[in-house]
């Protein structure tokens, strides 16, 4: 069961392996350059395991920040991560000891993949879902501790590495888009972020659009569904 499983999730994380390793090479240079070995590469990435908090955290290391400070920059950094939580709780209500484990390894493009994906029926859905996230997880701690590594015997130039999540999740939207036939939550999304990255600024978007799109998806959640069940 483990196995099949195992095979059934392995295609659906290859895009995420491609930025994974990458942004984690990018992660792990940087963090050598400032003077931190690989092992906190591969500790970070165990468990802090955010892409944009690790980078962020970076120079909150190198600058002394303090407790507080470095909470409130986490919450307003990972606080989308809310609302990715509220739209799993269905899925993930059957989960059962894992479930914390599969709290633990939501990120971004994992949580796109699983609400993308959809195991097959002869899988057991929470294992699907498990190995999702743990081969995500995998290639981060991969990427980072290579990067580490790297740093510490080669020179490397990062500029330009940053694009590589920017892409990833060109890839994913562009797969979610082409494997649905309802656009409009996509279209949501897109036109909250828009207008909320217009009147609030690149800088104070995030939690604005993230608060629209949930709130509109929830007032016309029913519609989407009852159109979507077969006549």
């Amino acid at each position: 069961m483990k196995t099949k499983a195992l095979k059934a999730a392995f295609p659906h994380t290859l895009p995420v392996m491609a930025g994974y390793l990458f942004l984690g090479l990018g992660f792990g240079i940087l963090l050598e350059s400032k003077g931190y070995s690989f092992v906190w590469a591969f500790f970070m990435s165990i468990i802090i395991y955010a892409g944009s908090m690790q980078y962020a955290a970076i120079e909150l290391l190198a600058g002394g920040a303090g407790y507080l400070y470095t909470a409130i920059m986490t919450l307003i950094i990972q606080i989308r991560h809310l609302f990715y939580g509220l739209s799993l709780i269905v899925k993930y209500k059957n989960a059962g000891k894992i479930k914390p484990l599969l709290i633990h390894e939501l990120t971004d493009e994992t949580y796109s993949l699983i609400c993308s994906c959809e195991p097959p029926k002869d899988v057991d859905p929470n294992l699907f879902y498990l190995f999702i996230s743990m081969l995500d997880h995998s290639y981060w701690i991969c990427g980072c501790t290579l990067g580490a590594l790297l740093g510490s015997m080669v020179d490397f130039n990062t500029k330009g590495i940053d694009f590589v999540m920017t892409a990833l999740f060109l890839v994913i939207f562009t797969n979610q888009w082409l494997s649905t036939k309802d656009h409009r939550p996509a279209v949501i999304g897109v036109a909250c972020s828009a207008v909320c990255l217009i009147l609030f600024g690149p800088d104070r978007f995030i939690i604005p659009a993230m608060v629209s799109i949930a709130l509109l998806l929830t007032i016309f959640r029913k519609t989407f569904e009852k159109e979507g069940e077969p006549q």
